[in-house]
């Protein structure tokens, strides 16, 4: 009877010890899923992001001469690009990847603005701050023609 009782109370003991892991592996297997979904199917927007985070760290984010040569064409077609990945970020749990893709977004903002002579002061601005000036850049841009937004 006293090895019942034994068994009884190693088993409830570690039940007790497991039940978080049990709980933790439930409530996050849908995050490890969409993480390691999105590695698998984002390698080529992984090398993109770090290649836009080297050369928007590797100086001033000014206009550089490629970037002036760039058509206005191509900065909606990339600020639609970025669009898409700064509206599907959620689903990422990634905040570095989010934040180059931001920064990304506002330097193309930035630079489609000076091509149309909208002023702006992305850099100058932090939170919500800086939401609001997206938001008033991007009715600008729109009001003078361009669409960001892909339907």
């Amino acid at each position: 009877m006293a090895i019942t009782h034994i068994v009884g109370l190693v088993a409830a003991l570690l039940a007790l010890l497991c039940l978080p892991c049990a709980v933790a592996i439930v409530v996050c297997a849908d995050e490890l899923v969409a993480r390691r979904t999105w590695t698998r199917n984002g390698r080529r927007e992984v090398r993109a992001l770090r290649s836009l985070e080297r050369e928007l760290a590797a100086g001033d984010p000014e206009i550089r001469p490629s970037d002036h040569e760039q058509s206005i064409d191509e900065l909606v077609a990339e600020l639609r690009r970025l669009d898409r990945q700064r509206c599907r970020a959620p689903t990422t749990d990634s905040a570095a990847w989010l934040a180059a893709v931001m920064r990304a977004y506002d330097h193309r903002l930035a630079l489609a603005s000076r091509c149309l002579g909208v002023e702006e002061y992305l850099d100058q601005l932090e939170g919500m701050d800086r939401e609001i000036e997206r938001v008033r850049i991007e009715g600008l841009l729109h009001a003078a023609g361009l669409r960001l937004r892909a339907r």
